[in-house]
């Protein structure tokens, strides 16, 4: 299984220091719907404190949460690809603190330093792997303790 990719560290100093210079520090309180799946995804956050979980509706009363995110993780991706919607909810499961991009001016630099751009995606991509990898092996697990119990 691969490891967990933290966006922050795995750039090189120089291109998170660009990076930062976007970043806005927020907080969202304990139980806050930070997005809802098929709304607008125009930024994204990098977790500095608490937990966040993502989350799909099965039906319109259920959601079943797909992944828990802590400091150091990467909370939304849909910015970087058409057609910027989410593909997930997004809730503070605890007090959370985060440093907020917004993904036009994060776009704009990545056009302006091109191997910023780069490592970006390639990051990206690396977290995107991961958690499909984590989403994979929670499916199996949940279909193996299923066919056990029936």
């Amino acid at each position: 299984m691969t490891k967990a990719t933290k966006l922050l560290t795995a750039l090189p100093p120089p291109q998170r220091a660009r990076l930062m210079t976007l970043a806005r520090e927020v907080s969202f309180p304990e139980d806050t719907r930070i997005f809802e799946p098929g709304g607008t995804a125009d930024r994204f956050w990098v977790i500095r404190s608490g937990a966040v979980s993502l989350d799909q509706r099965v039906t319109s009363l259920q959601r079943v949460t797909v992944a828990s995110l802590g400091a150091g993780d990467l909370l939304g991706w849909s910015w970087l690809f058409p057609p910027h919607l989410w593909d997930f909810g997004a809730e503070a499961f605890s007090p959370v603190r985060a440093y907020e991009f917004e993904a036009e001016p994060v776009l704009a630099l990545c056009e302006e330093d091109p191997q910023l751009g780069m490592s970006l995606v390639r990051i990206v991509a690396e977290i995107l792997a991961h958690r499909l990898e984590m989403t994979r092996g929670q499916l199996m697990e949940q279909y193996t303790m299923r066919r056990r119990s029936s």
